[in-house]
C-alpha cells in the first residue's frame, strides 16, 4: 500500500481506519468519557462525538449533500451508545461511497473543492490521527495498525506544510517526535500534537 493507491481510492483504507477506531472505541467505558486527550480542545466524549459527526459528514458528501448542513460533532448520545452510533455513520459512509464514479467528481469539504477520493482520503487522515489521540488517552488498550500511520504521515506532511499553521489552518505548529518514534507519533508530531 502507498499514498499514490491510497489516494486514488481511499476507501479500502478508510474502512481499516474504521475498524481500528470502532475496535478502540469498544473499551471506552462511561467513566472514561471526562478523560483528556492530546488533541487539546476534546475530552474522550468531544472526541468521539467528533470522529462520529464526521464520518457522518464525508457521508453526507457521499451522498450529495453540503459539508455545512451537517455538524461536525454529534449531540445527545448515550455515554454507553457511542459505538452503535459509529457504527450507524459507518454504514452510511460506506453506502454512500459504494460507487467508484464518486471518487472522482468535485466534492466541496472544509479545506475546498477537490475529487471525492481526496475528500475521503481527509477523513482517513482525520480517524487516523483521532485513533491515536484516544489511544493515547485510554493508556493505548489496543495495539495500533502501524501501517495506517505510515501510509497517511507522507500524505499528511504533502497536503498540511509546517508553514502557514494558526487560525486558517487547524492545527499546531510541528513538534518534535523524538528519536524512535513510530510513525503515529510523527504523525501526531506534525499535526502539532505533544508526543
Amino acid at each position: 500500500m502507498n499514498a499514490t493507491d491510497t489516494m486514488k481510492d481511499p476507501r479500502p483504507l478508510f474502512e481499516r481506519a474504521a475498524d481500528q477506531f470502532a475496535g478502540l472505541l469498544k473499551t471506552v467505558t462511561p467513566e472514561r468519557l471526562g478523560d483528556p486527550t492530546p488533541c487539546t480542545e476534546y475530552d474522550v466524549r468531544a472526541l468521539v462525538s467528533h470522529v462520529v459527526g464526521a464520518t457522518h459528514r464525508i457521508a453526507h458528501i457521499g451522498e450529495g449533500g453540503e459539508w455545512l448542513s451537517v455538524p461536525a460533532r454529534m449531540d445527545g448520545v448515550a455515554d454507553d451508545d457511542w459505538s452503535a452510533a459509529y457504527e450507524e455513520a459507518r454504514a452510511r459512509f460506506t453506502a454512500a461511497w459504494a460507487q467508484d464514479a464518486k471518487l472522482g467528481g468535485p466534492v466541496a469539504v472544509p479545506w475546498g473543492t477537490v475529487p471525492g477520493a481526496g475528500a475521503v482520503g481527509g477523513y482517513v487522515m482525520e480517524t487516523v490521527t483521532h485513533t491515536w489521540d484516544l489511544s493515547q488517552a485510554l493508556g493505548h488498550p489496543l495495539a495500533l495498525d502501524e501501517e495506517l500511520a505510515e501510509v497517511i504521515l507522507p500524505i499528511a506532511r504533502q497536503v498540511l506544510p509546517a508553514d502557514g499553521r494558526g487560525e486558517d489552518v487547524p492545527f499546531g505548529a510541528v513538534r518534535e517526535a523524538g528519536p524512535g518514534a513510530d510513525a503515529y507519533a510523527r504523525l501526531a508530531a506534525w499535526l502539532g500534537r505533544e508526543v
